[in-house]
């Protein structure tokens, strides 16, 4: 057998490591229970539409989850994340209102049209998620303070910013939501109404901003040295000094990642609702680590994939759907299904880790 065909044998019996084997599970669990939706409630399981429209509620949450997870592999967690989102869609939807004068005046002196908000929107959300990520992150990599306590203080620093800039509930205008809730129609995944008009199935835009995230976030992990950093300072920080890494730059980058991405995720979230309000995005950050463990993402670092916490998303929202259809329409109802599942995530994953790793050995 020649050098080529030895490599593919090779390579043929190399097992599957600890990330793919939880990607897998957690793909295979989502289909099955998509499935058993479709064919259990049947309703709106079965038009494509109902994927959509958890997608496009879900966005936001697909984009922290993303930044958590980079987080979570270092073996570090960020729970400021969803105060992070919610400042930034106050702060833009007051810039598209006009509520914020430096703006509006540099908008007056530039002669731009009203449309520009938008431009002044997506920078400001950029700037307030790259500020959250660049002291966090020294505070955490560089002092060595505690994440938990630091993300939380960035929590409560983010949502009391939020009731300073305004204690009542902001509102886009319409002409500039009309430009941001411009939705994808997608005529060929269209189904039938009542009186048999086919109606296309419609994507929002920020469902293509949130994939094309997960994309580039997984090409980072896996094809770029950053990204192969994270999952080596996550599984052990000491090997990870000896192989010459630089531990607390990449904790940094780790943390300034997630400032930048709940940033971004602050901008969707506008797109999708164009509103303000310090109620926003309550409990995302749960949800989001939620989704990452699902997703296959370990808190003890070193494991975790974003494709997988993308259907960790999905899966989180299936469940509050099914929850819905039901007709257990009370919050606690969701709240309880939730934590159920979580739980029984936490202990598949150990399990099957646990007798993997005896089985190695």
């Amino acid at each position: 057998m020649d050098e080529k065909g030895l490599d593919i044998s090779r390579r043929h019996r190399e097992p599957i490591t600890d990330t793919q084997l939880l990607l897998t599970i957690t793909i295979c669990i989502f289909v099955c229970m998509y499935v058993a939706a479709i064919l259990i409630w049947g309703g709106g399981f079965k038009k494509p539409q109902m994927l959509f429209d958890i997608l496009n509620d879900n966005a936001y949450l697909v984009i922290i989850s993303c930044g958590l997870t980079i987080v979570m592999i270092t073996g570090s967690i960020d729970i400021s994340v969803a105060g992070v989102t919610a400042l930034v869609a106050m702060t833009g939807v007051m810039i598209l209102n006009g509520s914020m004068p430096f703006f509006s005046v540099l908008q007056a002196s530039l002669g731009l049209a009203d449309s520009s908000r938008i431009v002044f929107a997506a920078l400001m959300a950029l700037l307030i998620g790259l500020l959250f990520g660049l002291v966090q992150g020294y505070l955490i990599a560089y002092l060595e303070i505690q994440p938990f306590i630091i993300t939380l203080a960035g929590m409560f620093f983010a949502r009391g910013m939020i009731t300073i800039l305004s204690v009542d509930p902001q509102k886009a205008p319409q002409a500039l939501l009309d430009i941001l809730q411009k939705r994808i129609e997608i005529n060929w995944l269209g189904s039938p109404n009542k009186n048999g008009v086919i109606i296309p199935a419609r994507m929002e835009v920020g469902v293509v901003i949130a994939i094309l995230i997960v994309i580039l976030v997984f090409c980072m992990l896996r094809k770029m040295r950053i990204g192969r950093s994270f999952y080596a300072v996550g599984g052990n920080r000491q090997s990870a000094l000896m192989l010459g890494l630089n531990v607390r730059k990449t904790r940094f980058m780790a943390h300034l990642f997630c400032g930048i991405l709940s940033g971004i995720a602050g901008f969707v979230f506008m797109m999708h609702t164009g509103a303000g309000n310090a109620t926003n995005a309550t409990a995302g950050e749960m949800n989001a680590i939620a989704s990452s463990i699902i997703g296959g993402t370990l808190l003890t670092g070193g494991v975790g994939n974003v494709i997988g916490t993308f259907f960790g998303v999905l899966t989180l929202s299936t469940i509050k759907a099914i929850v819905t259809t039901s007709g257990l329409r009370d919050p606690w109802w969701q709240s309880i299904t939730t934590g159920a599942m979580l739980c029984l995530f936490i202990l598949l994953q150990s399990v099957i880790l646990m007798r993997r790793h005896r089985n190695k050995h």
